[in-house]
């Protein structure tokens, strides 16, 4: 059963509000032949919707509402997720000391948390990174990318990776998606962003070409 509302958060007061619960859905309304065909149906038969029907759309929406389990605060804002200071200080370690090459976070789904996963040496290559993500789940992650300019001097660029493969869930899709500008712009410093669905999206090439533009 859809829950009556859905607690969203307040951006400007950090409280947790409710929205106005929803209309009831006219479709499990008593259907009365003499008024002709409901409105919502946008037909002109005077069929009323089969039962199958209804049981179609209640799955739909059930499947939405899995989906969106998440508090959130509405339209294109983030999900309101925690990030521990031990996730800000993995990038921390990347950005200023160079101890990390790469280092990978997940959104553990019991503390609603964005988790350091695992991190790669500096001496770990381009391929070991990538070998490294899943190829049927979402992951954040963080890349400092050393590499020639068309100018010939040495730079270092660090890149914001969110990598949504297409065999992952719909649900951890969903997640990721609401939740990745809120995570970005903790991490203070980075210099590129790629949404990756396929390998070839965050290919070695392609970040190399980002970097030279700068």
């Amino acid at each position: 059963m859809i829950p009556s509302s859905i607690r969203f958060l307040d951006p400007a007061s950090h409280r947790k509000t409710k929205l106005i619960p929803p209309q009831p859905n006219l479709l499990h309304r008593p259907w009365d032949r003499s008024l002709g065909p409901p409105a919502s149906l946008g037909s002109t038969s005077a069929t009323p919707p089969r039962d199958q029907d209804l049981g179609e759309r209640e799955h739909m929406a059930l499947a939405a509402a899995a989906a969106l389990a998440w508090p959130c605060l509405g339209g294109n804002s983030p999900a309101w997720i925690d990030v521990p200071e031990r996730s800000k200080s993995a990038f921390m370690e990347l950005k200023r000391r160079k101890v990390h090459r790469y280092v990978i976070f997940k959104i553990d789904d019991i503390t609603e948390e964005v988790v350091v996963e695992k991190t790669g040496a500096p001496g770990e290559s381009y391929d070991d990174f990538t070998a490294s993500l899943p190829v049927d789940d979402c992951r954040y992650a963080v890349y400092d990318l050393d590499f020639v300019s068309d100018d010939n001097c040495r730079k270092s660029k660090i890149f914001f990776i969110s990598w949504s493969p297409d065999d992952s869930r719909i649900r951890a899709k969903t997640i990721y998606a609401v939740s990745r500008n809120q995570f970005r712009h903790e991490l203070d410093g980075v210099h590129f962003e790629i949404q990756a669905t396929d390998p070839d999206d965050m290919d070695l090439e392609v970040l190399r070409v980002r970097a030279n533009r700068t």
